[in-house]
């Protein structure tokens, strides 16, 4: 466990392991890089794993300011530079998806290896013309006002959509402790911003290797993004999981690893 100061006054929060090549996971929305604890043994082995927590996320720096994608993006390229990472490959689940082409989009492909997208739209609104978005203008008014005002409960029920199953007592605790660290003021702004990001012009532009991977199951994220997201990026595979929702790194965590790996060796 380390921490790396990106600009003055904020500290990103990381848990490294093994050495190789680099490979960086990168969270969701109000999560943390505490989701990712079983790729963390696999990945040591082969690569130099990375866990990282953004900004006001996790054990992060909780600052009100920048909390953007576009910001989360220039942090991460902070943190590639600082660390004199090179040739790396970037896993982004959800929100951590937007905050992958964002980079991209920043700072170019020059010194990305490859980039594996999880369970994410290329917006996660419903503009007129993208019907498959997840939340229209009303839904996310309501999301915006439950933060403020039930957020523990509201929470609750995000994150058992998350999953097929039905979670235990035990992960359900330490999960709703790792979303409820941020101040609900950050909740709000990040959850505005990263709801009505468009990536859908950049797709085309993509040309580093890309895996594509989708759970079944997934209640709010379709399958066809999925698809959308093959069509429209050039080098891309999709991979659907069958026993998973929006979280096959932890639901189907070996079968992730293992797919996520031979995608890697591949580009090798």
């Amino acid at each position: 466990m380390a921490f790396i100061e990106v600009e003055k006054d904020v500290q990103l929060y990381y848990e490294e392991k093994g050495q190789g090549r680099p490979i960086i996971f990168i969270h969701g929305v109000w999560m943390s890089s505490r989701f990712f604890t079983r790729q963390l043994p696999y990945f040591s082995e082969k690569y130099r794993t990375i866990l990282l927590d953004l900004r006001s996320h996790g054990q992060s720096t909780h600052v009100h300011n920048g909390n953007t994608v576009s910001v989360y993006a220039k942090d991460l390229h902070a943190f590639i530079d600082k660390q004199g990472l090179k040739d790396v490959i970037l896993v982004g689940w959800s929100m951590g998806a937007f905050v992958v082409w964002d980079y991209l989009k920043q700072f170019g492909e020059d010194n990305v290896h490859s980039i594996v997208i999880v369970d994410e739209l290329a917006s996660d609104f419903k503009w007129p013309d993208f019907d498959i978005g997840a939340f229209d203008i009303d839904t996310l008014i309501a999301f915006m006002t439950e933060i403020q005002t039930n957020r523990s409960l509201f929470l609750q029920g995000f994150l058992t959509s998350m999953f097929k199953d039905e979670l235990s007592a035990r992960d359900a605790n330490w999960m709703l402790e790792e979303v409820t660290k941020m101040p609900a003021s950050i909740a709000s702004a990040i959850l505005f911003d990263q709801s009505i990001v468009d990536y859908r012009a950049f797709l085309p532009e993509i040309t580093v290797p890309t895996l594509l991977c989708f759970g079944r199951h997934e209640k709010v994220i379709p399958v066809a993004a999925g698809v959308h997201l093959e069509k429209n990026i050039p080098n891309s595979e999709l991979v659907i999981f069958e026993d998973s929702c929006h979280c096959p790194f932890i639901e189907e965590s070996g079968l992730f690893n293992k797919t996520v790996d031979a995608f890697i060796q591949k580009v090798i």
